[in-house]
């Protein structure tokens, strides 16, 4: 009896669809491509760095998180996919990958979002930059107003 194989997800082939766009871009931009699909802690599947990359003329080590959507809509807000717990999880990820290698030069962390099918045209490629994910958040503080006394 001839065993079946498995039929990929669609989801799966849209994603290294897109990481492979991000990946041309990324080169076109001058950035060196040091390793894809990159899990620093194996006992923990969830942490995960899609890209990282080198930029040359900064001397930074580039993570970058791809994200795929089916299209591009006025009413979407960019980063929308990219909740706090992906953050928590991309932070953890990424230090662990310093720890490994010893690496303690720059850092930058982006994010690609894609939006397009791979059987449709080309695809509208969004490179956000510098995203907030190293700096540590400040807590509010609520200030007090002193009231003025007035004579």
């Amino acid at each position: 009896m001839t065993q079946q194989r498995k039929s990929q997800n669609a989801s799966v082939v849209r994603g290294a669809w897109g990481e492979a766009v991000a990946v041309q871009m990324l080169r076109r931009e001058g950035l060196v491509v040091v390793e894809r699909n990159v899990r620093p802690c194996p006992w923990n599947r969830r942490l995960e760095i899609d890209v990282i990359a080198y930029e040359k003329k900064t001397d930074t080590i580039v993570f970058v998180e791809v994200k795929m959507h089916a299209r591009l809509s006025a009413r979407q807000r960019r980063l929308r996919s990219v909740n706090a717990q992906k953050l928590s999880n991309l932070k953890k990820a990424c230090n662990a990958w310093r720890r490994i290698n010893s690496y303690f030069g720059g850092v930058r962390f982006d994010v690609i979002e894609i939006y397009g099918d791979p059987q449709v045209g080309e695809p509208e490629i969004d490179h956000i930059r510098n995203v907030n994910l190293f700096v540590k958040r400040e807590k509010f503080v609520k200030w007090k107003k002193e009231k003025e006394k007035v004579k």
